[in-house]
């Protein structure tokens, strides 16, 4: 399955609760973090709810 690579770009200050619980629950702990997901229709619902804090990108293979 296809991987995702998501960085984190603009703080949760300000924004509603659920939103910064779904930067935890996608695994952020830090501003500017990069992690790698693999891409399943909950993660893509996450990434679409915070899409004004977090950068997208696709890998086409699943290297770590």
């Amino acid at each position: 399955m296809a991987k995702i690579r998501i960085k984190w770009v603009k703080s949760g200050i300000g924004y509603p609760g659920d939103q910064r619980r779904t930067l935890k629950a996608l695994g952020f702990h830090k501003l500017n973090e990069v992690i790698e997901k693999e891409d399943t229709p909950v993660i893509r619902g996450m990434i679409f709810k915070i899409s004004h804090m977090i950068s997208v990108e696709e890998s086409e293979h699943g290297s770590k």
